[in-house]
């Protein structure tokens, strides 16, 4: 048995760096971290406790210690170099917590393309959020698009959505300083009051009613709408009346703990995280990348890092 520091949720809104022993089965691959990243949002409902009950055993992580009722190691963002066996060198993703060093089976570590820097690879399961997203919209050629909600998988929705032909895509937020994102990216940006209205497909990432609301009030004829946001243990409030029956809108629900019916016979989860960290090799989705921190200074970080509307993708350093 080894032992290595990672970050426990030790309680609500509580965090601590703690010694945890890990073990290096024969075939498994040993890996030293170099980076992990904080997804925000599912991180955040986390650390306060919000996670339902009826879903603590659905929204675990692939490697999580613990259980949601604290303490729990929770993440799944980490790029480390293999330590050991053939592919000793080798640079790969893995949904792993932020820990200093970990052991997987090898196919629960993805090589990461070499035209993909590591440091950018953390962004690879958003990446693999929004693939899943755009499958579930059925985006096709032409498609006018809103994506509401300016965070990472909002705006790479929203990037992937403007590589198909033909499409007009617009990022809403009410930060008006996500406009300069939208732009690198590729996408228009709007603000809730100056949307483009009647469009072909809302999806809704903001985690928010009022950005849901919006999304309906978007959305034109038999148009679909989807949820894409994970609110956690909140009850949110969903206008279905008027416009929504009215245009007879469809309301698709989007979670990555499945893949969509359509893809499903020739999709597995392995495959939709090797095309996802495919997908990274753009400069311009460094910009996702809104701070970084030390391993070493993430225990008294943490707090501040979730409740920053600011922040996008962090990104935890490994120092070696």
């Amino acid at each position: 048995m080894k032992v290595a520091r990672a970050l426990w949720i030790t309680g609500a809104q509580e965090a601590s760096s703690r010694d945890t022993p890990y073990e290096v089965v024969p075939g498994d691959l040993e890996i030293e971290t170099l980076f992990t990243a904080i997804s925000r949002g599912t991180e955040r409902l986390v650390y306060r406790g919000q996670v339902p009950l009826s879903e603590h055993a659905s929204m675990s992580a692939p490697f999580q210690e613990g259980a949601f009722s604290f303490p729990v190691k929770y993440g799944y963002a980490a790029v480390g170099e293999i330590q050991n066996g053939a592919r000793r060198g080798d640079v790969v993703f893995s949904l792993f917590p932020h820990q200093t060093r970990f052991a997987v089976p090898p196919h629960m570590a993805l090589a990461v393309p070499t035209d993909v820097p590591a440091a950018r690879a953390v962004l690879a399961a958003n990446m693999e959020t929004a693939v899943n997203i755009v499958w579930d919209a059925e985006i096709t050629v032409g498609d006018r698009i809103v994506v509401i909600g300016c965070g990472v998988v909002g705006a790479l929705v929203g990037y992937l959505a403007g590589k198909i032909p033909g499409t007009e895509v617009t990022l809403v937020d009410i930060d008006p300083d996500r406009a300069t994102l939208a732009q690198t990216l590729g996408c228009a940006f709007a603000t809730p009051e100056t949307s483009l209205r009647d469009v072909d497909v809302v999806i809704h990432a903001s985690a928010t009613a009022a950005g849901l609301s919006l999304a309906i009030s978007l959305a034109g004829t038999e148009a679909a709408v989807v949820e894409a946001s994970w609110y956690g243990a909140q009850h949110t409030e969903v206008p279905l009346g008027g416009r929504f029956h009215q245009r007879r809108l469809r309301l698709i629900s989007s979670q990555v703990g499945r893949v969509p019916a359509r893809q499903a016979p020739r999709w597995d989860f392995g495959r939709r995280l090797a095309k996802a960290l495919t997908l990274l090799n753009d400069a311009a989705l460094d910009t996702l990348i809104s701070g970084e921190t030390a391993f070493g200074d993430l225990p008294d970080a943490y707090h501040g890092i979730l409740h920053d509307p600011a922040t996008l993708c962090h990104r935890i350093r490994y120092d070696r």
